[in-house]
């Protein structure tokens, strides 16, 4: 290459986001208090590949639905010809894996994940070709208690993250012989209506014709909503299992409406499904969807198990997060590191281990190319940090064993309502203190976890948010 030939810049693949440092606040609120409130069910993690056989979606799934015919990343492995897809959704791998670990061989088992999924759609806000979802999927239960008990979760998730507005839908899609007797009369049904039907209602009419009740296209609304119901066909079981379910929902005042065209798309769902809506996110407003699919682990080639499950998108739920006020400001540290010459270099990186060592946030100023290195050039960094403390190092605390303390917040945002003005501070001094070395981290745990401060700490997840 030529010198002055600038490399040409690469680019992401289009649909698939980075999540910049400045975003990653709001999603670990978001994953930390997801994690919180599912360990409060007793639900458990697990870890699936994102690549997975072809035949394990295209089974689960469906041939027909739009997943498996034009949203799929697909592909053939060059190495050993076997076919690949990078998963559109969890719940068949999670299945997967259960039935190859025999995982419910000694009871029930209550299972959640997190991670990115990939569909080939036309990017726009809230879908992604590379999103992101949470999911739990119960396997083993058969009464309709499951079913009800992960619903609390989402309202409870939901609670705690302060979201408003998102109202839970429900139905029930019945067993195999009922739905087999509805899609005969609704197929009957849309038949002598055939003049309305546009063109994906006329390509589904004979392969998925529940997913027509799913339209979005204004001019069929009125035709769909005067469609045969899937309730009317439930037998006393499903009816009962339906009934228990709304039971519970009812004696924990979990709001919610009945929507009979409410179905999934996926072929492995049965009696009861759900779905979480919002009309804060304009047409995207499902942020979680879900339901019963008993049928799946023995399609899979598992011993019979009954199952129920859902998932929900990542980014939707964030967008929401934002529309609802949620302000993500990160504290990157406690403690900003000054130092200024070769010998205040070398105490600082003892003095920062130190503090690490004492469990507190330290970012210790290094060379930039972009920055110089003088004092007044580290205070900036320091207070731009959000670092509730600078401490600096120079010639003089070399030679005097000292560190200088200064106090950058006046109101003191880790959580203190006071400034730390230290007895025999000289006057004018700015709230900094000269501190013998060996003293400083005794003394900076004591300013910020022993004041009486009430973040509590939590350094795993040192996040402050502000509505």
């Amino acid at each position: 290459m030529s010198e002055n030939k600038k490399a040409e810049k690469i680019v992401g693949v289009k649909g698939m986001n980075d999540v910049l440092p400045a975003d990653a606040a709001l999603w670990e609120l978001f994953e930390n208090t997801v994690e919180s409130v599912l360990k409060s069910y007793g639900f458990q993690k697990i870890r699936t590949p994102i690549v997975e056989p072809t035949a394990l979606f295209a089974r689960g799934l469906g041939a027909v639905t739009d997943i498996v015919e034009k949203e799929m990343y697909s592909f053939t492995d060059s190495m050993n010809g076997d076919n690949l897809t990078l998963r559109p959704e969890s719940t068949a791998g999670v299945v997967r894996a259960a039935i190859e670990h025999n995982l419910t061989y000694d009871g029930p088992k209550r299972l959640w994940y997190n991670g990115p999924m990939f569909r080939h759609e036309r990017p726009q806000r809230g879908r992604y070709r590379q999103f992101h979802q949470v999911g739990a999927e119960a396997l083993g239960f058969t009464g309709p208690d499951i079913d009800a008990e992960l619903i609390m979760m989402c309202q409870r998730l939901w609670d705690d993250l302060g979201l408003q507005d998102v109202k839970l839908q429900l139905n029930s899609i019945g067993d195999a012989e009922e739905r087999n007797r509805h899609r005969a009369d609704l197929i009957a049904y849309f038949e002598q209506h055939q003049e309305l039907l546009d063109a994906d209602a006329q390509r589904r009419l004979h392969t998925n014709p529940l997913r027509i009740l799913d339209t979005k296209n204004p001019a069929m609304q009125a035709m769909v909503d005067a469609a045969p119901q899937l309730l009317s066909y439930l037998g006393t079981e499903s009816l009962a299992h339906f009934e228990g379910v709304q039971k519970i929902l009812n004696h924990n005042n979990i709001p919610f409406t009945i929507n009979p065209r409410l179905v999934r798309g996926m072929d492995y769902y049965n009696r009861t499904v759900f779905e979480w809506v919002t009309d804060q996110l304009g047409s995207q407003g499902t942020v979680c969807g879900g339901g019963r699919y008993d049928p799946l682990v023995e399609m899979f080639g598992g011993k019979p198990t009954p199952a129920c499950g859902f998932a929900m998108g990542v980014e939707r739920l964030l967008e929401l997060m934002r529309a609802n006020g949620e302000q993500a400001q990160r504290n990157e540290c406690d403690i900003y590191l000054v130092h200024q010459g070769e010998a205040a270099q070398l105490q600082s990186f003892v003095l920062a281990e130190r503090l690490r060592n004492a469990g507190l946030d330290v970012v210790l100023h290094c060379a930039s190319s972009n920055a110089g290195g003088s004092f007044k050039s580290q205070m900036k960094r320091a207070d731009a940090s959000g670092a509730a403390y600078a401490i600096i190092i120079g010639d003089d605390e070399v030679a005097n064993h000292t560190a200088t303390v200064k106090t950058l917040r006046a109101d003191n945002d880790a959580g203190h309502g006071h400034d730390h003005v230290v007895a025999g501070e000289k006057a004018g001094s700015g709230n900094q203190s000269v501190v013998p070395f060996d003293a400083v981290s005794d003394y900076l745990v004591d300013q910020i976890v022993g004041s009486g401060d009430d973040h509590g700490h939590d350094h795993g997840d040192h996040v402050h948010y502000h509505h």
